[in-house]
């Protein structure tokens, strides 16, 4: 019902930057949260940072000062600008998207994820 799909992610090196961008298309009437999250080779997932739909952000330890995300809901678009980045920043980036549609009358809730778009921080 409801597709993600990520990009901008690549190899940069420390100290660099980078901006992922998260489009959200299909069966939409409404999204709550936009988060996105990281997964480094073998770890767990972790969030790196949320807006909610009234542009509220939290962010993990290691992303704040260097992170931001943004949504834009007219477009269903989440994007995370990251900056001063580290080795320790490479990983698996997914986002995540909440949100409900209609089926008739019927409210209905989607948890969307992405399939991942990798980070690469060289030293």
């Amino acid at each position: 019902q409801v597709q993600l799909v990520e990009s901008g992610g690549g190899l940069v090196q420390a100290g660099g930057s980078l901006r992922l961008s998260c489009a959200a298309s299909g069966n939409i009437r409404s999204i709550n949260a936009m988060d996105w999250y990281r997964q480094a080779p073998g770890k767990q997932r972790e969030l790196v940072a949320h807006i909610g739909s009234g542009g509220s952000t939290n962010y993990a330890d290691s992303a704040k000062g260097r992170f931001t995300i943004s949504r834009d809901n007219a477009k269903n678009m989440v994007y995370l600008e990251m900056n001063s980045l580290k080795p320790e920043d490479t990983a698996v980036y997914y986002c995540n998207v909440v949100g409900y549609y209609f089926t008739g009358l019927r409210r209905n809730t989607f948890n969307a994820w992405g399939q991942g778009t990798l980070v690469t921080v060289s030293s």
